[in-house]
């Protein structure tokens, strides 16, 4: 089973990272990695007892704990991606295993939101690194990548269950199942262009005057907002 020591499990990456030769940005890639092997290396059974379920959700919390610890080091927003990365592959661990305790299209839907929000919140502390409208633009971004990823975990989801419902029910009710999907998917394209409509309009505000307005009116041109 994993424990602390997948982290930076060479002697030599520890060394150099102990001397500071590699660059935050590098040392953060090592520990996220790390944390998704860790994390994923309590995943690995499709199904658990409740005694395997109760020791894995202990290894969780300690896995967090001691990957947490690896973010002390590190100093300003490049200390913030680390908590983010740490903290967000805890959230996705404690989901995939609610899942393998009890498999069911409804915690697979967790499972997908926990990868997503987790996603964000990295991309948002990423954002900082940012300045002025660049910011502002790469925080839109960051929030249609989430509205996307949660549209299509909501449609997969719909998908699962009414597969699952018209594999045992008429022919009615398969046609009502593939309505179903039908709506959940024309609500996912609508959500993912309402988002990149958002992120459109703030790169507009590079602009100014005539330019900006012009900007506006393509972008509303081309999401179909007129």
């Amino acid at each position: 089973m994993a424990n602390s020591s997948l982290f930076f499990n060479h002697a030599s990456l520890l060394h150099l990272f102990l001397k500071g030769i590699f660059m935050n940005k590098i040392i953060i890639t090592a520990i996220a990695s790390a944390v998704a092997l860790t994390f994923s290396a309590v995943s690995i059974a499709q199904t658990i007892s409740e005694d395997e379920y109760k020791s894995e959700k202990d290894k969780i919390s300690v896995e967090y704990k001691s990957s947490k610890e690896k973010c002390s080091s590190l100093a300003g927003n490049f200390k913030d991606i680390c908590h983010a990365e740490v903290k967000g592959g805890e959230s996705v661990a404690k989901a995939e295993l609610e899942n393998k305790y009890k498999p069911t299209p409804k915690n697979q839907y967790k499972v997908n939101i926990a990868k997503a929000e987790a996603n964000y919140s990295v991309s948002k502390e990423k954002c900082d690194e940012k300045g002025d409208n660049a910011k502002d633009v790469c925080m839109k971004e960051a929030k249609a990548s989430l509205i996307a990823a949660k549209a299509d975990a909501k449609v997969l989801e719909k998908s699962t269950k009414a597969t699952s419902k018209a594999n045992e029910k008429s022919a009615e009710a398969r046609l009502d199942a593939n309505n179903t999907v039908n709506d959940a998917r024309k609500d996912a394209t609508t959500d993912k262009t309402d988002a990149k409509y958002a992120v459109a309009k703030e790169k507009c505000n590079a602009f100014a005057d005539g330019a900006k307005d012009r900007c506006l009116n393509d972008a509303k041109t081309q999401f179909g907002k007129k």
